[in-house]
């Protein structure tokens, strides 16, 4: 969970946003509402949940290109242009992708429980973005257990229970659990998110229209 500075006695918005670390417009999308949640001043509360994007990735991963082109079927050129795009939208937030012909998609399944298991010291939020980070910016890998204990032991958190839970798979259950909740809930693409668990908003939406969404459920709560 992740809070605002503000100091007030106001109800915060709660902000579930449905994602997956793998997911290039998920940190975008994050990025751009985070930003307009600074501009708009608003007191907010935000709640991470998991999505897999490929259930059935091996756990060993696979080549992003490959990936891309077996999903989608894009073309070298359509590859190359929706990178392209993707490092713009990342610079115009301050983040950096750093995409290479060894980029890979992972598997996120573990990944979601390391992250179950950091919401319970109130620390979701920072491995969160933490894991962005090492996938896009560092391209590590994040498919290995052994790496995914050293993010969590950088942001603090202990490296050798991080990679218990991972191995003994205990939060396995709940995960799933709450992958299928957002699953029956509609929600089929990420990012997704949700304003006071009532309103929701799919995709990057850029922070110019996250602002007027701000806004305008300022307005529905006066």
């Amino acid at each position: 969970m992740e809070h605002s500075k503000q100091l007030s006695s106001e109800q915060p918005l709660r902000i579930d946003i449905v994602s997956d670390v793998v997911c290039p417009w998920c940190v975008i999308g994050y990025r751009q509402l985070a930003q307009a949640l600074e501009q708009t001043n608003t007191k907010h509360e935000i709640h991470w949940h998991p999505f897999e994007l490929n259930t059935n990735m091996p756990a060993e991963g696979q080549n992003l290109r490959e990936h891309i082109m077996e999903k989608y079927g894009s073309s070298r050129e359509e590859s190359d242009a929706s990178r392209a795009r993707m490092n713009e939208a990342g610079r115009e937030v301050g983040f950096e992708f750093n995409f290479n012909d060894d980029t890979r998609m992972h598997n996120t399944f573990n990944l979601h429980q390391l992250l179950h298991w950091a919401d319970q010291q109130g620390r979701m939020h920072d491995l969160k973005q933490a894991l962005f980070t090492a996938h896009f910016t560092n391209n590590r890998n994040i498919s290995d257990n052994a790496v995914l204990a050293d993010i969590a032991a950088e942001i603090v958190l202990d490296r050798s229970e991080a990679l218990a839970v991972l191995e003994d798979q205990r939060f396995a259950k709940e995960v799933r659990e709450a992958e299928q909740h957002w699953q029956q809930q509609g929600i089929q693409s990420v990012p997704a998110v949700i304003f006071n668990e009532r309103h929701l908003v799919g995709g990057a939406q850029g922070v110019e229209n996250y602002t007027q969404i701000l806004k305008q459920l300022a307005e529905m709560s006066d």
